[in-house]
């Protein structure tokens, strides 16, 4: 099949399998609608249950629309991360960018009680855990942008990412050893990760800071194929490397840090789906590899949340255990191929 074929091909497949995979999302958990009902519903025709008409577009169609989001910021993320420092087990964890977030939900649930804060429970609670993570996210992208202005070296810049991670990680080991029970239950349920927490105003806010996250990568797409080939190379062609790198801390910042924000740290997305888009579209093009990491993520992300609803019954897995199970096995793999290196 030739690839002016191919591409489009591929393409309308997988968006007729992400558009399978959010209606059934719509259809399952712990009461069942009919997929008759749901189609019927968006072509204008009125449920017969009016107890339908609240699950669905109250819970489960925004987060389905989570889930799609989420793909997409975590998959383009590991993308950007994964050609830029030419590491293909680099990812948004990397940057310790959503473990800033963390800091960020771990202070205010964990020390706040110190104060006398309980503002984690309740509506309020939703927008402070957003607001705390974020904060997290953008101290950590403000440290990283600090230290790419002064290391020019794109592999030093990973290593001092990863060192923020372990640092933040250490500070939030501390946290949970003085704090309570009820804290550290808080904690470890929004660390689990989950894509129903999201209401309408927090949905359209996550949809902004995805299309704000995006510029940068469209912008520099092109210079992203010359990273392949290594630094020097690109700027022979004319890129600017501390532009660029300036470009994808800005990006993934947004992208990692606002689906973190909304949706608490959700692991391996970012590493494993853009080997998965390279592996489907067998091209190292970004002009393909953007949106088809993006499509895969949404279509990955959408079907671990109908795994996490367990068909049948009124029970609910974490999300970041079952990405977890569908992303491991990937990274393993990966690292135990032959050709491993001929990727990058």
């Amino acid at each position: 099949m030739k690839d002016k074929t191919k591409y489009p091909l591929l393409f309308a497949i997988g968006l007729a399998f992400c558009t399978l995979l959010f209606f059934i999302n719509l259809g399952i958990g712990s009461v069942h609608i009919p997929f008759g009902e749901i189609v019927g519903r968006f072509l204008g025709t009125a449920f017969s249950r009016k107890s339908w008409e609240i699950i669905l577009f109250e819970y489960r169609f925004p987060k389905a629309l989570t889930a799609i989001l989420a793909g997409i910021t975590l998959s383009v993320s590991g993308l950007q991360m994964q050609t830029f420092f030419r590491n293909p087990l680099a990812g948004p964890f990397v940057l310790g960018i959503s473990s800033g977030a963390g800091l960020g939900v771990a202070l205010l649930i964990l020390a706040g009680s110190a104060f006398g804060w309980n503002l984690y429970t309740g509506a309020v609670g939703l927008w402070a855990v957003v607001t705390a993570a974020s904060f997290g996210a953008v101290l950590v992208l403000l440290l990283m942008s600090l230290t790419a202005w002064r290391v020019k070296d794109s592999m030093t810049l990973l290593i001092v990412g990863l060192m923020f991670g372990s640092l933040t990680g250490a500070i939030i080991s501390v946290l949970s050893y003085f704090g309570d029970a009820e804290q550290l239950k808080a904690f470890t349920v929004w660390s689990m990760g989950s894509l129903g927490s999201t209401n309408s105003t927090q949905l359209a806010a996550f949809g902004m800071a995805t299309f704000v996250g995006f510029i940068p990568v469209v912008a520099f797409m092109k210079s992203y194929n010359a990273m392949l080939l290594g630094e020097a190379y690109a700027e022979s062609m004319g890129v600017n490397i501390n532009r660029l790198r300036w470009a994808m801390i800005i990006s993934t910042g947004i992208l990692a840090g606002s689906a973190t924000a909304f949706c608490g740290p959700i692991a391996f997305i970012g590493i494993a789906i853009p080997h998965m888009a390279r592996l489907v579209f067998k091209t190292g093009d970004h002009r393909i590899l953007f949106p088809a990491s993006a499509l895969m993520g949404a279509i990955v992300l959408l079907a671990c949340d109908a795994i996490s609803q367990l068909p049948g019954t009124a029970q609910t897995l974490p999300i970041n255990a079952v990405t977890s199970l569908v992303g491991a096995p990937m990274v393993i793999w990966l690292i135990l191929r032959r050709n491993f290196s001929k990727e990058f």
